[in-house]
C-alpha cells in the first residue's frame, strides 16, 4: 500500500472526469442535449455572420461588434462542448493535463473577452443614441477595430498571463467531479499555495465581470437620459429599441455569471456545477443570436433578403 504522503507528492499528468460515471443513462440525455445546444448555437451564429457579411445595409458598427460577439460565442462553444459530449459517451474519460488546463483557461479567456465586449457594445449604443451627428465619426472603423482588439488583448492579459506566470500544481488524487475541464472542479485538486493565486484570481474576476458590468450600467443611464430628452413618446420607444437586443443579452448573460458567483459552494451544489456549465458554454452562445434575430428587425428583414435571394 502506497505511503499517503507519497500519494500527495505525486504530480498528476491527467485526469479523470467522474461526473456522472455511475449514471449512464443520464449521460446519454446530457450528450443528446449538449448536441443539439451546440449544433443550433454554431447554425445561429453561423447565419449571424452570413447575414451581416453579405448584406451591406448591415455594414455598421453595431453589427460588426454583434459579429465579433458571434465569433466569441462559437469558439466558446466549440473550444468545450464537443470534448465535453464525447466524455459524456464514455464511462471514465481521461484527459491529459495540459489539454485539461487548455479547455479551461480557453474558455475562461473567452468568457472574460465577452464581458468586455459586452461593455463596448453599450458604448456604441450610448454613442448612437445620444451623439448621433458624430456617431460615424466617433465609431469609425479603425476606433471599431481597435476597440475589438483591445477586448481580446486585455482579457489576454487578464486571464492568460497569471496563468503562464503562477500555474497551479496538481497532485494527490486526480478524480474531477465534472465532465469537463471546469475551473472550480479543478481548483478543489489544487495542492501548491494558491494564496497569490487566489488573490490574482479574485482581482482578475472582479475586472473582468464588475467593472465591464458597471460601465454597462453607466452607459445605459446615460442612455436613459438621453433617451428622456426625448418629447415624442413614441420617438423614445422606437430608440430605446435599438438596444433591447443587446439588454437582453446583457441580462441574460451577467445574471448567470452572477448566480454563479454568488451561488454557495458545497457538495450538493456540485451537479448545479454541472448545470451551470453547459448554460454557460453553450446555452448562452446559442440564446444570443436567438435574441438578436427575434427582438432586431433589421436582423429580420436582411434574413428576408437573404432567404429571397437563395429563392
Amino acid at each position: 500500500m502506497e505511503d499517503p504522503e507519497k500519494l500527495n507528492e505525486t504530480e498528476i499528468t491527467e485526469f479523470l472526469l467522474m461526473g456522472f460515471a455511475d449514471r449512464p443513462k443520464i449521460r446519454m440525455v446530457l450528450a443528446a442535449i449538449m448536441t443539439i445546444v451546440y449544433l443550433v448555437s454554431i447554425l445561429g451564429n453561423g447565419i449571424i455572420l452570413l447575414v451581416v457579411i453579405t448584406d451591406p445595409r448591415l455594414h455598421n458598427p453595431m453589427y460588426f461588434f454583434l459579429c465579433n460577439l458571434s465569433i466569441i460565442d462559437i469558439c466558446l462553444s466549440t473550444s468545450s462542448f464537443p470534448q465535453s459530449i464525447v466524455n459524456c459517451l464514455v464511462e471514465t474519460p481521461i484527459m491529459s493535463y495540459g489539454r485539461c488546463y487548455t479547455q479551461m483557461y480557453a474558455a475562461i479567456y473567452l468568457g472574460s473577452t465577452e464581458c468586455f465586449l459586452l461593455a463596448v457594445m453599450a458604448y456604441d449604443r450610448y454613442v448612437a443614441i445620444s451623439k448621433p451627428l458624430h456617431y460615424t465619426i466617433i465609431m469609425s472603423w479603425r476606433v471599431c477595430i481597435q476597440l475589438s482588439v483591445v477586448t481580446l488583448t486585455v482579457a489576454f492579459l487578464l486571464v492568460i498571463v497569471p496563468c503562464v506566470a503562477n500555474p497551479a500544481r496538481f497532485c494527490g488524487h486526480n478524480r474531477v467531479d465534472h465532465f469537463a475541464c471546469e475551473l472550480i472542479a479543478l481548483m478543489k485538486l489544487v495542492c501548491s499555495d494558491m494564496a497569490v493565486g487566489q488573490l490574482t484570481m479574485y482581482f482578475t474576476s472582479t475586472f473582468n465581470v464588475l467593472f465591464p458590468f458597471a460601465f454597462i450600467l453607466f452607459s445605459y443611464l446615460r442612455i436613459i437620459v438621453a433617451i428622456l430628452r426625448i418629447h415624442s413618446a413614441g420617438a423614445r420607444l422606437k430608440v430605446f429599441s435599438t438596444c433591447g437586443s443587446h439588454l437582453t443579452v446583457v441580462v441574460v448573460f451577467y445574471g448567470i455569471s452572477i448566480f454563479g458567483y454568488v451561488k454557495p459552494q458545497s457538495k450538493d451544489s456540485q451537479d448545479s456545477d454541472k448545470a451551470l456549465y453547459v448554460i454557460n458554454a453553450g446555452v448562452v452562445p446559442m440564446l444570443n443570436p436567438l435574441i438578436y434575430t427575434l427582438r432586431n428587425q433589421e436582423v429580420k428583414q436582411a434574413l428576408k433578403r437573404l432567404r429571397e435571394k437563395k429563392l
